[in-house]
């Protein structure tokens, strides 16, 4: 590794598993500290010792909290700050999936997910920016989906959500550049978390079967492995993507094109 994070501390949300997990150990093994939230305490701990492996002497803490709740990302920002003295790096990774179509989805189920899809990101963006903005070069990355900018059935209140944070990484971008931030979003698409597995595993079906799916819903006919979604996070919350804010890159294994 190169050291792309050398010195850089970050605040990393949904750090649980999945994409989060594999983004923490990555930006540890790029030199970074990490400050990760996530609901799941067990998720964070298994998140922590996978990073402190992957780089010795990481510096890693965590906080087990709903991101919908706005005083716990006040005081993730407090404690991050307390333990590194910085934030130069927000990565808004946590999502709650729902599978109502907009005809059937409640109004209940619609503030669910839009409490931790949306308002969820705008409170750590709140929490992070004092913080981003004495940073002098900083990054927010923002992580939505492929069905941000792909239409498909099922998961209405998911996709408008992702949608919707698009548009947020646009005005953000405008908002803070004048500050030297850096805002721009990774819509991954499907992407092989223990989320996935479990779900399989409840439903009495076969993890090798589900490894094995995905295979006409992209161009590349596979799921994504979470480390191939955190090196584009990785690249937009380093210096070498010091030229590019308010962008959107899907990494879907061109599911959005088929």
């Amino acid at each position: 590794m190169s050291g792309r994070l050398a010195g850089k501390v970050a605040l990393v949300t949904g750090g649980g598993g999945g994409i989060g997990a594999a983004t923490a150990a990555l930006f540890c093994k790029e030199g970074a500290s990490v400050m990760l939230v996530d609901m799941n305490a067990e998720g964070l701990e298994r998140t922590a010792a996978l990073a402190r492996e992957a780089a010795p002497g990481a510096g890693v803490r965590f906080l087990a909290a709903d991101v919908a709740d706005e005083s716990a990302a006040q005081r993730a920002a407090t404690q991050c700050i307390d333990a590194f003295g910085r934030i130069d790096i927000l990565v808004n990774n946590a999502a709650m999936r729902n599978y109502s179509s907009f005809a059937d989805a409640s109004t209940e189920e619609w503030r669910a997910v839009l409490g931790v899809n949306l308002m969820g990101n705008a409170n750590y963006c709140r929490a992070a920016l004092p913080h981003l903005r004495k940073a002098g070069k900083a990054a927010i990355v923002n992580v939505s989906s492929c069905y941000a900018v792909k239409g498909r059935k099922g998961m209405a209140i998911y996709d408008a959500t992702k949608a919707a944070l698009l548009a947020m990484t646009r005005t953000l971008a405008f908002e803070e550049v004048a500050h030297g931030i850096r805002v721009n979003a990774v819509c991954p698409g499907s992407t092989l978390t223990e989320f996935h597995v479990n779900r399989t595993v409840a439903a009495g079906k076969s993890v090798e079967e589900l490894k094995t799916q995905r295979q006409d819903t992209s161009l590349l006919g596979r799921w994504a492995d979470p480390m191939e979604i955190a090196y584009p996070i990785l690249w937009f919350a380093s210096e070498e993507a010091s030229f590019i804010t308010g962008t959107t890159l899907v990494v879907d294994g061109g599911l959005h094109i088929k």
